[in-house]
């Protein structure tokens, strides 16, 4: 009997430890996607905002 307790403690384990990867999976993807719906949403914003420095304000140019 205590073999298939230590089984379904096991397996429990499994289930728990995959169920928190997948919920963090999850919450990346939905970081992900926010981050996206964002970036969209300023795009037309941004394109229209004018240019704080041009590339002749820059002193240093790295190559």
């Amino acid at each position: 009997m205590t073999d298939i307790e230590t089984d379904v403690r096991e397996i429990k384990e499994s289930i728990r430890v995959l169920t928190e990867k997948i919920d963090d999976l999850l919450n990346e993807r939905e970081s992900l996607a926010m981050m996206k719906l964002s970036e969209r949403s300023l795009s037309t914003f941004l394109d229209e905002e004018p240019d704080l420095y041009a590339v002749s304000d820059v002193r240093v140019v790295y190559r």
